[in-house]
C-alpha cells in the first residue's frame, strides 16, 4: 500500500487489513459490479458512526423485555390465558437465538449490505403482521420474524463496530433500552395499543439509510454454504433454548445435536461454524464468561421482584419502577467502563467482571434490605453490560478477519443463551 492510500485509513486501522488479497490485487469479493458489498480481508466498519450502529442494535431489547407488562392485556383481548400469550415472548427469544448465527452466516457469505436488507425486510414484515394479526399464531409468527431480523441487525452492528468505544455504545444501547423497555412498552400500549408496543423493534430500521450510505467493508467467505452445519446448529440452539421449559426432552435433544455438530465440525472445518472461531482460546473464554455474566444478570432481574415485594411490601408497579434504575445505571455506565478497559489485559477482564457480578449475587443472597438488593442488581447489570461489550471486542479480534461475522454471531448466541437460562435458574432458587 502506498503512502497516499495509507493516509486515507481511519486512525488506528491496520494497513495490512485492507491490502489486496493475493498477487495483483483487485476485488476478490465475489461481488460483480458496483461498490463491493464486502471485501475479503477488509477492515470492518467502513466508518459507520457508532450512534447509528447503536440505533441499529438497541431496539432488539424492546422485543426481549417490552412485552413484560402488557402480556395480560394481549391475553385479555384475545380471550386467552396469560400463560398462552407468553408464546409471543418465547417466539422472539427463540428467533434471536437461532437468527444470530444464521444472519452472521449470511453476512459472511453475501456481505453486510445484503444481510442488512434481508434483516430489515424480516423486521418490517414481522411488525406488519404484529399490527394486523387477528389471532395468536399470526402474532407469534410476527414476533419470530422481528426476532430473526433484529438478531441480524444487532450482529451486523457489532461486527461493524471498529473500536472498543463503538462496541461499548452498541452494547450500552442494548442494556439501556432493555432496562426501560417494560415501562416504555406499557406507556406505548396505553397510548397506541399493545400491538404498537409489540412492534417497537421496528425502530431499528430507522438506522438503515445511514448505515447503507457508508461503504461498509466486511470480509467475505469463499466457502460454499454449509446447509448441514446450519441445520445442526439450529437444532442445537433450539434444544438449548427449550431446556429451561422442557428439560426432559430438550437435554437429550441438545446432547444429540451437539455431538452431531461436533462431528460435522471435524468433517467441515470451514463450514457454517468455522473451526477457526470455536478453537480460538480467547473467543471461547470471552463467550463463556459473557454467558455466565448474562445468567447472573438476567437471573437477578427475575429473582429480585418477588424479594422486593415480600420484604418491602411494594406493589408490582413500584417494584418495576425501582428496578429500572439499577438496570439503567448498568447500561449507561457500561459505556465508560468499556472505554476505560479497552487496553486492559484480557486476564484482568476474565477475573474482574465475574468478581463484580459475583459480589452482586452474594449481596442478594446475604441481605433482604431493599436498598442492598437494588445495589446488587446494579452490580450484576454493570458487569453484564460492560462484559458484553468488552468481551465482544476481544472475541472479534481473536479470529481471522473472514470469521469475524461468524464470531460475533456465536458470541451473541452465548450471551442470549445466558439470558434464557438465568430466569429459569432464578425461578428454581426463589420459587
Amino acid at each position: 500500500m502506498d503512502e497516499k492510500a495509507r493516509a486515507l485509513l481511519p486512525p488506528g486501522e491496520d494497513a495490512r487489513a485492507v491490502e489486496p488479497d493475493g498477487p495483483g490485487g483487485g476485488d476478490r469479493s465475489g461481488v460483480r459490479g458496483g461498490a463491493p458489498d464486502g471485501v475479503r480481508g477488509g477492515a470492518p466498519g467502513g466508518g459507520v458512526p457508532a450512534g447509528w450502529l447503536a440505533l441499529l442494535a438497541g431496539p432488539m431489547s424492546f422485543g426481549i423485555a417490552g412485552p413484560a407488562l402488557i402480556l395480560p392485556d394481549v391475553a385479555r383481548d384475545l380471550g386467552l390465558p396469560t400463560a398462552t400469550a407468553t408464546w409471543i415472548a418465547t417466539a422472539f427469544g427463540w428467533a434471536i437465538a437461532v437468527g444470530t448465527p444464521l444472519m452472521a452466516g449470511l453476512q459472511s457469505r453475501r456481505g453486510a449490505r445484503t444481510a442488512l436488507a434481508v434483516s430489515a425486510a424480516l423486521v418490517l414484515l414481522g411488525a406488519v403482521l404484529t399490527l394486523v394479526a387477528p389471532v395468536l399464531p399470526m402474532l407469534v409468527t410476527g414476533s419470530a420474524l422481528q426476532g430473526l431480523g433484529t438478531a441480524g441487525l444487532t450482529t451486523i452492528a457489532m461486527s461493524l463496530a471498529g473500536s472498543a468505544r463503538a462496541m461499548g455504545l452498541v452494547t450500552a444501547s442494548l442494556a439501556t433500552v432493555g432496562s426501560t423497555a417494560p415501562l416504555v412498552g406499557d406507556v406505548v400500549a396505553g397510548l397506541l395499543g399493545w400491538r404498537a408496543a409489540l412492534a417497537l423493534p421496528v425502530l431499528s430500521v430507522l438506522a438503515l439509510p445511514a448505515v447503507l450510505r457508508q461503504r461498509s467493508v466486511t470480509p467475505l467467505s469463499d466457502a460454499r454454504f454449509d446447509l448441514p452445519g446450519a441445520v445442526l446448529l439450529t437444532a442445537l440452539v433450539t434444544a438449548l433454548v427449550f431446556v429451561p421449559h422442557a428439560w426432559q426432552v430438550a437435554v437429550p435433544a441438545a446432547a444429540v445435536a451437539g455431538v452431531a455438530a461436533a462431528l460435522w465440525l471435524r468433517a467441515r472445518p470451514d463450514g457454517f461454524v468455522p473451526a477457526a472461531v470455536v478453537r480460538a482460546p480467547v473467543f471461547l473464554a470471552s463467550a463463556g464468561t459473557a454467558f455466565l455474566l448474562a445468567v447472573a444478570n438476567f437471573g437477578m432481574m427475575y429473582a429480585l421482584p418477588p424479594l422486593l415485594a415480600e420484604h418491602a411490601g411494594w406493589s408490582s408497579g413500584q417494584v418495576g419502577l425501582a428496578i429500572t434504575w439499577p438496570l439503567l445505571f448498568g447500561g449507561l455506565a457500561s459505556y465508560l467502563v468499556i472505554a476505560m478497559t479497552a487496553r486492559a489485559p484480557f486476564r484482568a477482564l476474565v477475573v474482574g467482571f465475574p468478581v463484580l457480578s459475583g459480589a452482586g449475587v452474594a449481596l442478594a443472597g446475604l441481605s433482604t434490605v431493599p436498598a442492598v438488593l437494588l445495589v446488587a442488581q446494579a452490580l450484576t447489570s454493570l458487569a453484564a453490560a460492560s462484559g458484553q461489550g468488552a468481551f465482544a471486542t476481544r472475541a472479534g479480534a481473536a479470529v481471522p478477519d473472514g470469521a469475524r461475522p461468524a464470531a460475533m454471531g456465536l458470541f451473541n448466541l452465548a450471551y442470549l443463551l445466558g439470558a434464557a437460562f438465568g430466569p429459569a435458574i432464578a425461578t428454581l432458587l426463589v420459587g
